[in-house]
């Protein structure tokens, strides 16, 4: 109990303290001051607020609203400009050149002298870029550079990349926080510090970290977006974090109003929230919000096709379980109708090269006739395999063990540790094991990559040792072509050949689910659940 009191008593501390950063006392001022402060509790905590470490969704999320990048994207993953207001691309696809605004500013600093500001220039993205490349540093995200031959600032407001070859997906790359623009004078002085004293040119400033209790971001004053009508973002003046590692309990103050945001669904209360069809329960459909829509994530069983057991060997056994058993059965159950059955390719819903008729739909008995074929031509009984999982997608696995129980192949489910599962599943240790992919950045290129031979793990994601020619012919065909439809087309095709091998089982395509208070508005939805508050509002609530 003392335990679980604390994590509570340092929240409701936090939230007063952020409230005193806007007001002195008096309820009827902190309450006209409430629609300025956006609230809400990462679960999961966060490593950093350095870009170039920002590796997870909620360092992310925190990184999105301090830095920009050259480029970004909107909520249909179409590339806008940022800090770059225009660029051309040379028709060799080799040579990227960037225009930069020239009224963008660095987050206010003492070090930044008289003015305590200062423009961001071309020069700043050189440092930033080579910052990424230091081996001393070595920071998570070099390797969105791995195909950069040369970078250089050409004068203040032109940056420009050069290519070691054609990579269209390359501006997709950009996006990412890896991207970020830092000032040399603060990193600098700084150090490894910089972690935790960010300053950048974001929608917000850092104001106050205080790790594993609370963060907080103040409005920056000198943001340089505006909306379609001309207004400076972003509307909110604050925006303030809690940690409760708990999700029971960082449901309990959702439901209680005491935050504005809920940014997933978990097991420990999806059904107190939702039907069994993925509908808000009438009880929270007055007071609560809820916005769904693709997440580029698939989650999906893998094969190790190095293995010497007989089974994984065996396509006939491959595509056995992949017609054995009922995704759409399997979403109602589990995950309330949230996600989409993966009936497809390897490719989410989301992605251009997506395509729902070349994957596997539910046919029990063509997979029985698989698994008999398959006890005819080996002579072996009674087959069976072992797959590996962690705790969270136990009852997926336990699901899929007993469905395909009835088609003669008995499937063992060992349980692992989240880091025990990646080293052996990186080493070939695993025959069989449950995993899922997260796009880096936004091109089925990033999905695709996983199936070349060239990447076989432990150096590459190949997790399968996957090794087709004519995949390999097409992966390399798709890095000289540029037109979207043409490229479609070869992604397409190239997971159709990973489907006819029935090197993996696809699970289902995840879903972004937000929830909130219905006085918050403007917060909009991503396939790559990046939170982006730079137009949201909080409607007034009336003062008692």
């Amino acid at each position: 109990m003392i335990k679980r009191l604390k994590p509570l008593l340092t929240y409701y501390f936090s939230i007063s303290c952020t409230a005193l950063l806007f007001t002195g006392c008096g309820k009827s001022i902190n309450a006209n001051k409430d629609q300025l402060v956006f609230r809400y509790n990462e679960y999961a905590n966060i490593n950093t607020l350095d870009p170039a470490f920002s590796r997870t969704l909620q360092d992310n999320s925190v990184c999105n609203q301090l830095f920009n990048s050259l480029v970004q994207f909107d909520d249909n993953l179409n590339i806008l400009p940022s800090i770059a207001k225009d660029w051309t691309i040379s028709e060799d696809g080799l040579t990227y050149q960037f225009s930069l605004r020239n009224d963008v500013y660095f987050h206010k600093h003492e070090l930044f002298g008289m003015d305590s500001t200062r423009t961001v220039v071309a020069d700043d993205f050189t440092y930033s870029f080579n910052r990424l490349r230091d081996e001393k540093l070595a920071p998570p995200g070099s390797w969105v550079l791995n195909k950069v031959d040369d970078f250089k600032a050409i004068n203040d407001t032109l940056f420009e990349i050069k290519l070691t070859q054609p990579f269209p997906a390359f501006i997709g790359l950009l996006t990412m926080k890896y991207c970020s623009v830092v000032p040399k004078e603060i990193v600098e002085h700084y150090g490894t510090e910089f972690r935790s004293h960010p300053i950048g040119t974001g929608p917000f400033k850092f104001k106050r970290w205080e790790e594993n209790i609370k963060l907080v971001f103040r409005r920056n004053e000198n943001y340089f977006e505006r909306d379609s009508l001309g207004n400076q973002l972003p509307y909110l003046e604050a925006v303030s974090l809690t940690f409760l590692p708990d999700k029971q309990s960082e449901f309990l103050q959702f439901a209680q109003g005491n935050i504005d945001f809920l940014r997933s669904l978990d097991a420990s209360y999806k059904d107190e929230l939702l039907t069994a069809d993925g509908q808000l329960r009438d009880k929270y459909a007055k007071t609560i919000n809820m916005i769904r829509g693709p997440y580029l994530n698939t989650e999906y069983l893998g094969f190790y096709l190095d293995s010497e057991t007989p089974e994984i060997q065996s396509v006939l056994l491959r595509k056995a379980i992949n017609y054995g058993f009922d995704r759409k059965k399997m979403m109602v159950y589990l995950r309330n109708g949230i996600g989409n059955p993966a009936n497809g390719g390897f490719i989410p819903i989301g992605l251009p090269g997506y395509n729902q008729s070349i994957g596997f739909t539910y046919q029990p008995k063509k997979a029985k006739q698989l698994v008999k074929q398959f006890i005819k031509e080996t002579g072996i009984q009674n087959p069976e395999i072992t797959l590996v999982t962690t705790s969270n997608y136990l009852s997926f696995c336990e699901f899929i063990q007993r469905e395909l129980e009835k088609t003669g192949l008995k499937i063992n489910v060992d349980v692992m540790p989240e880091a025990t599962l990646r080293s052996a599943r990186s080493n070939g240790k695993v025959d069989m094991f449950r995993s899922s992919w997260v796009a880096d950045y936004l091109d089925a290129e990033n999905y695709l990559s996983i199936f070349y031979s060239k990447n076989f793990a432990p150096g590459g994601s190949n997790y399968f040792h996957f090794n087709d020619q004519l995949f390999d012919s097409l992966y390399n065909t798709a890095f000289s072509v540029t037109d979207i439809e043409k490229r479609k087309l070869l992604y397409t095709q190239m997971d159709s050949l990973a489907m006819e091998n029935a090197i993996m089982v696809p699970l289902f395509y995840d879903e972004v689910v937000r929830f909130t208070q219905k006085d918050v508005k403007g917060l909009g939805i991503n396939p790559i659940d990046l939170l982006d508050l730079r137009y949201v509002k909080k409607k007034k609530k009336l003062e008692n």
